[in-house]
């Protein structure tokens, strides 16, 4: 157990090999809105700016949540889990999490082998 980065007060985020840790986005009634990576360089515009950035593997760069949409999300709190390899955003939505327009991008049960929208 590396007790400074689990136990300590330094933030510390532990990297993955790509650089990235995950992010988990919940609303303030704690529904999990969607779930993306983070690089440094995001973690800190996250924490700079109060709303949600992170690093799109797709696109190869830093992406602000509704830079396009408008529908950013903005930080209550931000938390880091023990080992400090994932974070988790309390987020005020202003509008629609998921690209697809739903308010969550959890928004499908998985039923009888099946996806049904919730």
């Amino acid at each position: 157990m590396d007790t400074n980065r689990e136990t300590g007060t330094l933030l510390d985020p532990k990297y993955d090999a790509a650089g990235l840790i995950t992010a988990v986005c919940t609303a303030p009634d704690g529904t999990v809105l969607m779930v993306a990576h983070m690089n440094a360089e995001a973690l800190q515009a996250t924490l700079d700016s109060g709303e949600a950035t992170f690093w799109s593997r797709s696109r190869g760069r830093l992406w602000k949540k509704g830079e396009t949409s408008g529908h950013v999300l903005k930080v209550v709190e931000a938390r880091i889990d023990c080992d400090q390899d994932c974070v988790w955003l309390k987020v005020e939505p202003r509008g629609p999490a998921c690209h697809t327009g739903a308010p969550s991008c959890f928004y499908r049960a998985i039923e009888g082998g099946k996806l049904v929208r919730k």
